[in-house]
Formats: C-alpha cells, sequence, structure tokens
C-alpha cells in the first residue's frame, strides 16, 4: 500500500481456525490488492497456528488476534475499528478469487450513488460451473435463501438490486457501515449479513449484485449442533428489530407457518437437537429488554415503510436447497403457494 495516497479499500478477512483455506485464497486475495487497498486479517481466537503462519507468509497484512472468539459480526467490526478505507469489503476466508473481484465491487460503489452494498458472483469452489449465491433473497417469514443456489454461473450475468448480500463478499462504504452500528454482535454466528443489509435497507440503502466480481466459496451445507439455535435466534431478533409491532400482528399467519416449516425440518432432520429450537424461544423472552433497546435503536434508521419492505420479500421457499428430489418439490410447490396467500393477505393490511 502506497503511504502517498488515501486508502481505497480495507478488505477484511475473519478467520477461526481456517489456517488450511488461508493457506489456499490467501496468495489470491492479497494479489488482487490495488496499491492503496489494505487487507486486515482477524484472528478469533484460533488455535491451528493461522495467525503465526499468516504473520511470516504476508508481513504486509495487518493482523489482528482476539483473545477470545467474538463471533463473525464482532470480528469484522473489531476490523472495520482498524480500517482506514473508504469502502469496507468483506471476504470469508474459505474463498478464491478472480483478480478483478475487489475492482469489480468498487467501482460498482463509485459509479451509481443510488447503490449503497455490493455483493459478488460467489461461485461453488467444488464446482465453479455452478453457483452458491449471487446475493441473497430474503423471505417473507425472515428465511434467508442463497439467490440462484445450484444454478449455472452463467445465468446470473447482468447486474441487479437484491434483497440483502452475501457476507461472503460484499463491500460498502466504511461511514454507511458506522453509521448503520455495524454488525449486531450478538447474533455472533449466521444471519448477520441479512439484518445488516435489511437495516440498511430500512434507513433507504439499496443492495445490489455485481456480477463481474467473481468469487469461489468452498461452502457444503452443514448442521452443526448450534446451528438452527442460532439461525432461528437471530431471525426471530432481526424481525423484531426490523418492523412496527402492527406489522407483526398482521404477520402472525406467515410467522406461524414459518415455524410449522422450520419445526418440520428440524424434526426430520435434526431431530436430536431439537432443543435448540426451544433454546431460541427461551433467548428471546429472557433477553426481551435488550432486544427492545436494539429496536429502539434500529427504528431510528427508519426511513422507509414496512409494506416497502415487506413488497420485497420474497414468497418462494426454496426448500429444494436442503431437499432434493420429488420431495423438496413438492414441500416447496405446496408451502411456497401457501406463503404467496398469506403475503397477498398481508399487503391489503399492511399500508404503513
Amino acid at each position: 500500500m502506497s503511504a502517498h495516497l488515501p486508502v481505497r479499500a480495507s478488505v477484511i478477512i475473519v478467520s477461526y481456525n481456517n489456517r488450511k483455506h488461508l493457506e489456499h485464497g490467501l496468495p489470491g486475495i492479497v494479489a488482487s490488492l490495488g496499491e492503496n487497498d489494505e487487507l486486515i486479517l482477524v484472528d478469533n481466537a484460533s488455535s491451528d497456528g493461522g495467525a503465526d503462519w499468516v504473520r511470516q507468509a504476508f508481513p504486509s497484512v495487518r493482523l489482528v488476534v482476539s483473545e477470545t472468539n467474538l463471533g463473525f459480526g464482532g470480528a469484522n467490526n473489531l476490523g472495520v475499528g482498524h480500517a482506514a478505507g473508504e469502502f469496507v469489503v468483506f471476504i470469508n476466508p474459505d474463498t478464491a478469487v478472480d483478480p478483478v473481484w475487489l475492482d469489480a465491487l468498487v467501482h460498482a460503489l463509485q459509479a451509481d450513488p443510488a447503490i449503497h452494498m455490493v455483493t459478488s458472483r460467489i461461485l461453488l469452489m467444488r464446482d465453479p460451473s455452478t453457483i452458491n449465491t449471487c446475493g441473497n433473497d430474503v423471505h417473507i417469514s425472515g428465511i434467508t435463501l442463497c439467490r440462484g443456489m445450484g444454478q449455472p454461473a452463467e445465468e446470473f450475468d447482468v447486474p441487479g438490486l437484491v434483497g440483502a448480500v452475501s457476507g461472503a463478499a460484499f463491500a460498502m462504504r466504511r461511514l454507511l457501515f458506522l453509521e448503520l452500528g455495524g454488525y449486531d454482535a450478538d447474533f455472533f454466528l449466521y444471519m448477520e449479513d441479512t439484518d445488516l443489509s435489511l437495516r440498511a435497507r430500512l434507513a433507504g440503502m439499496r443492495s445490489a449484485f455485481v456480477p463481474a466480481s467473481i468469487v469461489q466459496h468452498a461452502y457444503e451445507l452443514r448442521f452443526g449442533p448450534t446451528k438452527t439455535f442460532y439461525q432461528e435466534r437471530n431471525r426471530y431478533l432481526m424481525l423484531l428489530k426490523l418492523y412496527r409491532w402492527g406489522t407483526l400482528l398482521v404477520l402472525l399467519p406467515v410467522l406461524l407457518l414459518g415455524e410449522l416449516v422450520t419445526w418440520g425440518y428440524v424434526l426430520l432432520r435434526e431431530r436430536a437437537r431439537a432443543g435448540n429450537k426451544l433454546r431460541a424461544y427461551g433467548w428471546v423472552v429472557k433477553n426481551w429488554k435488550l432486544i427492545l433497546s436494539k429496536r429502539r435503536q434500529v427504528q431510528r434508521l427508519r426511513r422507509v415503510t414496512d409494506r416497502v419492505l415487506l413488497a420485497e420479500t420474497t414468497s418462494s421457499l426454496e426448500i429444494t436447497q436442503v431437499e432434493s428430489g420429488w420431495l423438496g418439490e413438492a414441500i416447496n410447490a405446496a408451502f411456497s403457494a401457501l406463503f404467496a396467500v398469506l403475503k397477498v393477505w398481508t399487503m391489503l393490511w399492511v399500508w404503513w
């Protein structure tokens, strides 16, 4: 990075025991930086020696070591605290990048002042001809869906607005990130990108997909011991912060149907961990005062009505992303039709 130029982009990577992935992808990310870009790597209390490897192999990388695991959002917030760039760019450690991925994101933000967050065309590392996600779709129930997952990469080659960015690779202006309050560190893991995107949308900002920015992601659909807890707890928290009370009341049929879907999946696929759903409910009850405090902060951002937010959600559940074959298609068709009817009903009531 040139000492005589202001920093253009601060690229931030959070690593938690990701040394193997860093050894594969970090050289390409470093090579993609411009002369006035910086790379900040936050080591999130790893035990695999990754921080020492980065320190020795890439002394130009600014290494920030956290002695405790701050979670994905908290560690990224820590990284932004060390950033000097006009733009902050977030990318997962288990990625490999096209040489112009970063320039494409920054140029998209510079070219259109009506766009405030931009996300890459993210392909599966194991099969780069196939999409992992091209931005995310937000379901009316708050469930986040990978846009275009499993489809041929070339089918998503046109820029456009998206419901949310993917936390695997996206960019925004640093000052906007700070104005929004950064990531909600209490999420710890999962849904932080959707929550940040929807807070930005509530404030009148837009997110867009940039197909020229190509990133490969070592994505695998996995359900660890606590994933359902974090995903469900964070979905409830996000919705409670985002919508007016009247909207949440009107959304009750949607949310109850969403509970039927998620409980069905848990009982079919994760029966031994069904307690995670109950833990998510318990967390909301136990932390109600905290949720109300967060809600007040988020509502101060409001420039967009709930009606606009709801209109931009999808009613298609895309269950085939987690359940393939005829069963997944049948379930998807049935529930997507029900959610479509409920979305129409919701829009008839929500005019605020």
